[in-house]
């Protein structure tokens, strides 16, 4: 028993000796490897959004919960709105955000390469202008709101932003009357006669709206010049609020109302993990892919605000859908079989031509153990032949005796111990070639 673990023991001593080589090419490969694997996604990250009232909060509370279901946590902050969104993640302080169309001014030169850090994962949704004004006459041009008190948000808000380019646009300047009310309390403002009208940047469903559209005496202004936005507001697309369609019973609005629309961008750092950034669009398709008031099913995501580069991730997700793995698998699988694919595959590549010559090494350095027995035969047996002294035949014998014990003590695979039953074979062909000289003199 004991000569057969020896035995084993030799033979694996003899393996590890033959392929040590190969073990060290393929950790080399596998540390070479591993500089080019991501690490695996955080467990945790943090999203800013916009007032716990607006919509952005709401949506971000809906990304948590499809989050949640792939194990990682999406902490949501409050904020005044899209220019806090972008300060927030330039800084750090959050990975992903909303951002309205229109925040982020276009770039003088547009082949020079973006220093932001920030990447857009695409438009998720539009977000309609509304501008409700309190006035006896049907206004349709923004010029007609000159010298009325407007709320245009709150400081650090998109909406605040873009009333500023649009009124100024129209010749109507900064001013102690543009008040910085937002949401259901310029709504109230409005309601009551404090103001005169008032920007509000909210899907069609918001509580704003509903309650604005419904109050008497307010009007929402159609934008007789929205193809001219367009051209001057390359962010803005023009959408239409068909008559009747908040109340088919009064039939309001009494007329197709045209209004201007920026879109909501899901804003990330270019640190983001690209699986998470995936992760985040199949969660946006879910959440933002269906028809609605104003879109098509399918419409979002898309690419349709090119205030930030598309990240690489979001074109290859915009061209072929979610990856293959991601598609079958849950996402820590995914990205756990998907992180081994881009570490084991090069060792791989590595190890198949250098596994198919270790077995020819290893047979070599198993038969080399013989083949020097064979070296010293053949060098005894041309003594024997060509160079015979009769005085030397203890010598001769000696050296027979230690050549058939060597063989006796060597320790090879069973599927090489053929060889040295030869060896022994051919000791004693050599041993008889003796005895026969010895016998003719």
């Amino acid at each position: 028993m004991m000569a057969r673990i020896k035995a084993g023991l030799l033979s694996l001593r003899d393996l590890l000796a033959t392929a040590w080589w190969i073990v060290l090419v393929a950790g080399l490969g596998f540390v070479v490897a591993y500089q080019f694997v991501e690490p695996a996604p955080p467990k945790k990250i943090v999203m800013t959004t916009g007032g716990e009232q607006g919509a952005y909060y709401r949506f971000a509370q809906r990304y948590a919960a499809v989050l949640a279901r792939n194990g990682i946590e999406l902490e949501i902050l409050s904020s005044a709105g899209s220019l806090e969104n972008l300060e927030r993640l330039k800084a750090g302080q959050a990975q992903i955000g909303f951002v309205q169309g229109g925040v982020v001014p276009p770039k003088e030169d547009p082949e020079a390469e973006d220093d932001s850090g920030l990447l857009s994962l695409g438009s998720v949704f539009y977000e309609p202008v509304w501008v409700f004004y309190r006035d006896e006459r049907t206004l349709t041009r923004l010029t007609e709101l000159r010298g009325k008190r407007i709320a245009i948000g709150q400081e650090g808000s998109g909406v605040r932003q873009l009333a500023h380019q649009l009124l100024e646009a129209n010749d109507i300047p900064a001013g102690d009357r543009l008040l910085p009310l937002a949401g259901l309390v310029a709504a109230e403002e409005l309601q009551q006669g404090r103001i005169d009208a008032a920007f509000i940047i909210a899907a069609e469903s918001a509580p704003v709206v509903q309650v604005l559209i419904r109050s008497p005496g307010i009007k929402l202004m159609s934008f007789a010049q929205d193809r001219a936005y367009q051209r001057r507001f390359p962010f803005l697309t023009k959408l239409t609020f068909p008559r009747g369609v908040a109340d088919l019973v009064r039939d309001y609005p009494p007329d197709d109302i045209k209004v201007l629309a920026p879109t909501a961008n899901l804003i990330v750092r270019d640190d983001l993990h690209p699986a998470l950034q995936t992760l985040l669009l199949q969660a946006a398709s879910e959440i933002h892919g269906k028809s609605g008031f104003f879109q098509d099913a399918g419409e979002f995501p898309s690419y349709m605000d090119p205030m930030l580069p598309l990240s690489p991730e979001a074109q290859r997700y915009f061209k072929s859908g979610p990856s293959f793995l991601q598609r079958y698998l849950p996402f820590w699988l995914a990205v756990l079989v998907d992180r081994l694919i881009v570490l084991l595959v090069p060792v791989f590549v590595l190890l198949i031509p250098l596994l198919r010559v270790a077995p020819a090494l290893y047979s070599w350095r198993v038969r080399s153990k013989v083949f020097r027995c064979y070296g010293e035969l053949r060098y005894l047996e041309d003594d024997l032949r060509h160079h015979y002294d009769p005085a030397r035949r203890a010598e001769y014998r000696s050296r027979l005796d230690a050549l058939e014990e060597e063989a006796s003590e060597l320790h090879v695979p069973l599927a090489f111990t053929d060889l040295v039953y030869t060896l022994r074979e051919h000791v004693n062909l050599v041993r008889s070639m003796l005895d026969k000289q010895e016998k003719a003199t």
